[in-house]
């Protein structure tokens, strides 16, 4: 009886030592393997993933570190060449002109647009704008602005930005091509939205300055590209405000106008830069000819156009080229 029961307790202890050994090791008692399954992924793979798709501009694959970094880096070569002579070129490294430019690219899509206004970056172009004294520079970031604007919710963001707006109707006195194409595709941009049009209006209304600029750019360009736009804009105001219109046509130079000695009137310069292009680009005459069409539905065109140099000039300048001068003639009854 006491052998029975030694021998019954030492199975009992192998049994429990077994079970014990056997839920230490994670295996079945059936003689399993170690590891029956792979192993988990290591843990910094999973946070890598996550810290992609953290840094990435809404569904792009665009990276929001690399964006402040350009950024920053406009800030500060801007900031650095504050104390440069005024006189001379601010110098724009290669690289970061190539990195701004993707930035110009990446505008036009709407995440990146979106993002940009949220992270202020109209204020910081703005900025650059005001002290650049690179034109590339000015163009580019007059560019990124434009594709901004090419999407409703930043264009109005971009248009309730007085100090912004401000600038940039001054900026159409620039005496740079590129960046006076794309400040005039910003300002069309913007007046082709309903909802900020008027505001556009009131501000132009209220700068006399940018009917001359405009006038100048018409009579004196040679930028196929240029007068387009510009031709284009300039429609886009005749035919959303006719007071304005009719303020342009009747209104002369400003004596504080720069370019007041060679400054030509609304008329005589749409019709320089309809002869301009007559040549270079016949198909963009319609965008003159319309906008001339439009002086005569009122008074203060038509004498505009009835001036004897206005009509000196129409003869000089299509009298050898006979279907314009007449389809010319008698679309403006004159």
């Amino acid at each position: 009886m006491l052998l029975c029961h030694v021998l019954g307790s030492s199975e009992n202890n192998d049994r429990s030592q077994e079970e014990v050994d056997g839920d230490s090791c994670g295996s079945s008692t059936a003689g399993s393997p170690e590891m029956d399954r792979n192993p988990s992924p290591p843990p910094e793979e999973d946070e890598t993933e996550a810290g992609e798709e953290a840094d990435a501009i809404g569904e792009t694959v665009y990276s929001k570190h690399w964006l402040f970094s350009t950024l920053t880096r406009l800030i500060q070569m801007v900031t650095d060449q504050e104390g440069v002579q005024s006189d001379t070129s601010m110098e724009l490294t290669d690289d970061l002109e190539e990195d701004l430019c993707k930035v110009w690219d990446m505008a036009m899509d709407k995440d990146v647009a979106v993002f940009l206004q949220e992270f202020k970056a109209p204020d910081i172009l703005l900025g650059v704008i005001a002290k650049s004294r690179s034109p590339r520079l000015t163009e580019i970031c007059v560019g990124i602005l434009g594709n901004m604007a090419c999407f409703h919710d930043t264009c109005v963001s971009l248009s309730q930005n007085s100090d912004l707006c401000a600038v940039l109707l001054l900026l159409l006195g620039d005496n740079d091509p590129p960046t006076l194409l794309e400040t005039c595709r910003l300002l069309l941009t913007c007046m082709s939205q309903p909802d900020v049009a008027p505001l556009w209006l009131e501000r132009i209304q209220q700068q006399p300055a940018v009917c001359s600029s405009l006038c100048f750019i018409m009579s004196s360009s040679t930028s196929v590209d240029l007068l387009v736009k510009v031709g284009e804009l300039v429609d886009k105001l005749f035919d959303e405000d006719e007071e304005m219109m009719k303020s342009w046509v009747s209104t002369p130079p400003s004596d504080s106008d720069p370019n007041k000695d060679t400054q030509q009137d609304v008329a005589s310069s749409l019709l320089e830069a309809a002869t301009q292009l007559r040549s270079e680009s016949p198909e963009a005459l319609e965008v003159y000819l319309h906008s001339l069409q439009l002086l005569t539905t009122v008074e203060e065109g038509m004498q505009a156009l009835g001036e004897t140099h206005t009509l000196r000039l129409l003869d000089q300048k299509y009298s050898n080229n006979v279907k314009y001068y007449y389809s010319l003639k008698e679309l403006l009854s004159i």
